[in-house]
Parts: C-alpha cells; sequence; structure tokens
C-alpha cells in the first residue's frame, strides 16, 4: 500500500517513500517556507506541555538513546 500526504505548505500530494527526500514536503523549497513560519512564530504550539511525572536519570537516558538511535546524523563520523 502506497502511503501518500498532503505538502504541508503548498498542498500537493507526496508519495511517502525513500525517495520523498524533503517528506512531508514536496521540495526543499516548502521545507523552508515552513521552517520560515516557525522562525517568525507563525505556528505556535498551543499549550504548554503538562507533565505529571518528574523525569528521572533513567527515563532522561532512555529518551537521549532513542534520540540518537533517529537522528545518526549526532553519532555518525564524517
Amino acid at each position: 500500500m502506497v502511503t501518500k500526504v498532503d505538502c504541508p505548505t503548498c498542498k500537493k500530494t507526496v508519495v511517502w517513500n525513500e525517495q520523498a527526500k524533503f517528506r512531508p514536503f514536496c521540495s526543499e523549497r516548502c521545507k523552508l517556507i515552513d521552517l520560515g513560519d516557525w522562525a517568525e512564530e507563525n505556528h505556535k504550539i498551543s499549550q504548554p506541555i503538562q507533565a505529571t511525572d518528574a523525569l528521572s536519570e533513567d527515563m532522561l537516558d532512555a529518551l537521549e538513546d532513542q534520540f540518537l538511535q533517529n537522528n545518526s546524523f549526532f553519532t555518525d563520523a564524517k
């Protein structure tokens, strides 16, 4: 099954696969437009995140491990 999403900027249909380099955006241009909107504070989180539990060291370590697994930019030597 092919997953398709609408580009958040221009609403063009984007096939969600490894060849879609800028997904969920259709192009680098649309990605940069969205980034600019965030930088100008046109997009905001509607309300503060309500944390009921304090973060323990174990929870922070697990979050860091998960982040590093999903963001190889920070771990790959170039």
